[in-house]
């Protein structure tokens, strides 16, 4: 629904008042041609707005639009690959889709806040029979127990509030959609409150409706911090926009940070280190997605920089350097009273222990760690390579090549009795 809103509020069905239906996959299995949340509004008149497959399905979802809002009462249609019947709608993929139909009364509030939000960062939708919609502009610092529109939008009961916070949050604030179904609250039919439910007899009791929610969330893309311009950052600037992230390079050095190579980079910044953190963190540009790369290898911009970003929630802190080098941070950062829980979420020396010498390889190292550590309950590791803080000796293993093939090319240059 996220992709149709700027659209919606210069779409003449809903502009002019007419009666719509908004159709949206809850559900998918196998290969589907569109994710999640996707989208298609049908006016009363049979106008389409988006598409939901490219074409498979349309069809049916229009006609199922059409009857939903003719007897003004939503339902789940699902559309998978049949080969026993060739005229059977479904997915030429071999995929299948679960699509919720909605119909939304003209004037509605619903409708209203659909068409009167142009770009929102994530939306909750009641898809039940309470139906309600709100907007959520900052999914990343959003908590449920706080919003009081969500509170409203779930009927003002305390125990559904909270059982919503657990399953709302991690999707709002990873950037993701989904489908919450909360159990009502005691003594609730259809949403609503009764006082009569108790002298109802067990057999004609009304059997309440939980309570569907269906969230999505559009996250700008995380931050990669990159401090210290040297060849490794300029070989990880690339490697961190490939996975998708809005790269910074930070250094102190002008004459470091002005070369023309870092660029390509979102942003390139002459700060201190830690000042420049400190100060975007307290901009409130700094979240939990938030990569941090200490490239710099010098204790005087390394260990004040250590010292603030481990401080903050961050999905990663990585910092280069030799054993040696990463013990002396250490032993630093505990004399400046960094807790020894702050020290763990460190990953000195940075990296997978892939073998990497080169720019390009350490770059490698470097995002296949990070890669590694999302969702991590402990060290980040793949089999047979563990992280460089958490194996031992060198970090730059001895090669293997050069001395055979001197050896050979010494003996040729020898006379051999033997020739």
């Amino acid at each position: 629904m996220l992709d149709l809103m700027p659209s919606l509020g210069s779409w003449r069905p809903a502009v002019s008042g007419q009666l719509c239906a908004v159709a949206t996959i809850v559900g998918t299995g196998g290969s589907v041609p569109r994710p999640l949340g996707t989208s298609m509004m049908v006016s009363e008149d049979g106008e389409i707005l988006g598409s939901l497959s490219g074409g498979c399905v349309e069809g049916a979802v229009v006609e199922a639009a059409l009857e939903a809002m003719r007897d003004g009462g939503s339902r789940l249609e699902s559309f998978g690959y049949s080969s026993e019947d060739a005229f059977a709608v479904g997915l030429t993929c071999g995929g299948e889709l679960e699509v919720h139909i909605q119909p939304l009364r003209a004037g509605s509030a619903e409708l209203s806040v659909l068409a009167e939000t142009q770009r929102p960062a994530a939306l909750i939708r009641r898809l039940d029979a309470q139906g309600g919609v709100m907007v959520v502009n900052d999914p990343v610092r959003f908590r449920a127990m706080e919003s009081e529109e969500l509170a409203k939008l779930l009927g003002d009961h305390p125990s559904t509030l909270f059982a919503a916070a657990a399953q709302l949050e991690p999707l709002l604030q990873g950037g993701r959609a989904g489908l919450v179904r909360l159990a009502p609250p005691e003594g609730c039919i259809d949403g609503w409150m009764t006082t009569e439910r108790l002298a109802m007899p067990p057999q004609e009791e009304a059997q309440p409706e939980p309570i569907t929610l269906f969230v999505e969330s559009r996250l700008p893309a995380a931050r990669m911090l990159i401090f210290g311009a040297n060849d490794f950052s300029a070989a990880l600037l690339p490697a961190g926009q490939l996975l998708g992230y809005n790269v910074t390079l930070c250094d102190a050095r002008p004459a470091f940070s002005t070369q023309s190579r870092f660029a390509g980079a979102e942003q390139v910044v002459t700060d201190w280190p830690h000042r420049y953190l400190e100060s975007e963190a307290a901009a409130g540009r700094i979240d939990a997605r938030t990569v941090v790369c200490i490239l710099t290898h010098d204790p005087k911009f390394d260990v004040p920089l250590l010292e603030s970003a481990l401080r903050l929630r961050l999905a990663y802190v990585g910092a280069m350097g030799s054993r040696r080098s990463h013990r002396q941070r250490i032993d630093a950062l505990l004399e400046a009273g960094t807790p020894l829980e702050s020290l763990e979420r460190l990953h000195s020396p940075i990296g997978l222990n892939l073998g990497a010498v080169t720019p390009a390889e350490v770059a490698v190292s470097i995002t296949a760690e990070i890669i590694a550590n999302r969702g991590a309950a402990g060290p980040a590791s793949t089999p047979g390579f563990p992280s460089l803080r958490d194996s031992t000796g060198p970090i730059h293993p001895a090669p293997i090549h050069p001395a055979p093939i001197q050896a050979a090319t010494q003996h040729l240059t020898q006379e051999d009795p033997w020739t």
